[in-house]
C-alpha cells in the first residue's frame, strides 16, 4: 500500500522540485540587477549567453509556447508522463514570466495527471441510487 502511494506522490514532488528550481532561475539568475551588470561588462562570465538565452526565452514567449504544446500532447494521449511534463512546462512558463499559457499549461496538465492517476472503478454507493428507489424523505 505504501509503495501505491509513493508511486502516486512522486510526480507531485518533481514538480515542486521543478518549481523550486524555476523559481531559483528567476529570482537568482534572471532579476538580479548584479547578474546582468556583469555580463554587461567587458569580461563576461561563462555562464552569460545561458543568462541571455533563459532571458530571451521569455521575451520570444518560448516556455509558453513549450507548455501548451505539451499540454494539447497530454490531452491528445492519454500517458501521465505527457501530462507531468505539461504541469511541469506550465510551472516554468508561469515562473518565467509566460503567465497566461504557463496557467493554462499548468491547469491542464496538473488535472490530466490527476486524472490518469484516478482510480478506474466506478464511483462507491454512496451517491448512487441503489435499485431505482426513491426516498420519500429528502
Amino acid at each position: 500500500m505504501k509503495t501505491k502511494r509513493w508511486q502516486l506522490a512522486w510526480p507531485w514532488l518533481a514538480l515542486l522540485l521543478v518549481a523550486l528550481l524555476a523559481g531559483w532561475l528567476r529570482y537568482g539568475v534572471v532579476e538580479p540587477g548584479s547578474m546582468a551588470q556583469r555580463c554587461g561588462a567587458g569580461e563576461a562570465p561563462w555562464w552569460c549567453p545561458w543568462r541571455q538565452a533563459l532571458v530571451l526565452g521569455f521575451l520570444h514567449n518560448v516556455y509558453g509556447l513549450a507548455a501548451l504544446f505539451a499540454s494539447a500532447l497530454a490531452l491528445l494521449w492519454p500517458r501521465p508522463w505527457l501530462a507531468w511534463l505539461a504541469a511541469a512546462l506550465g510551472i516554468v512558463a508561469l515562473q518565467l514570466y509566460c503567465f497566461e499559457s504557463g496557467a493554462l499549461a499548468a491547469l491542464v496538465g496538473c488535472l490530466r495527471l490527476l486524472r490518469l492517476q484516478a482510480p478506474r472503478a466506478p464511483p462507491s454507493g454512496q451517491h448512487r441510487h441503489r435499485q431505482q428507489q426513491v426516498d420519500a424523505q429528502p
